[in-house]
């Protein structure tokens, strides 16, 4: 005859209360990354963002790359401030970066290429206004492909070209955003 084991259930239910009771007590001390408020009660993530001024990122004038610098510190401005007003300035951030463009797929009869790939490598430096301190440096990379429809749609070629170069700038804006505000929480 089956006879119920009450101690094991009884033992399963402590370890069940006991785990529910600890995920309770540890929920308090979750704090969101990107929240309104702070639990320290001091500034945010968002006030330290917003406190680091954007250098303009140096490239030749009229180039592919003016744009392309442009449209990175304009993005960089945007994540960190979240289009609101900037507070007073603590950090300004240098950044410079490099472009490639490189096929992936080649047409064998035109000796065209019919996907290809466009990257930006940039390095970035963090630096402390009030010691003039560099308190972080990092480097990072996006990597995007687009088509080739062919040479009689030149128009769809460069709007695809044009649309990986916006992309690739999205990829890198927010990978420094997220560098910055880890250093900002971890403070390396």
């Amino acid at each position: 005859m089956w006879w119920p084991d009450h101690s094991a259930a009884f033992g399963r239910a402590v370890r069940v209360a006991a785990a529910m009771g600890i995920a309770g007590l540890l929920g308090g001390c979750f704090e969101p990354l990107y929240g309104e408020r702070s639990l320290a009660g001091g500034p945010t993530i968002r006030d330290r963002l917003s406190a680091v001024e954007i250098l303009p990122i140096s490239a030749p004038a009229g180039s592919t790359t003016a744009r392309i610098a442009v449209d990175l510190r304009n993005q960089l401005i945007f994540e960190t401030t979240g289009g609101g007003q900037p507070a007073s300035r603590t950090h300004q951030l240098r950044i410079l970066f490099t472009t490639v463009r490189q096929p992936v797929i080649v047409d064998i009869t035109s000796q065209r290429p019919d996907i290809e790939q466009y990257g930006i490598t940039a390095t970035f430096t963090l630096v402390e206004i009030a010691t003039n301190k560099t308190v972080l440096t990092g480097q990072t990379f996006a990597r995007v492909s687009f088509d080739n429809p062919g040479q009689q749609q030149r128009f769809a070629q460069a709007r695809g070209f044009r649309d990986a170069e916006n992309r690739a700038v999205k990829v890198i804006a927010d990978n420094i955003r997220s560098r910055l505000a880890s250093y900002f929480v971890a403070g390396a």
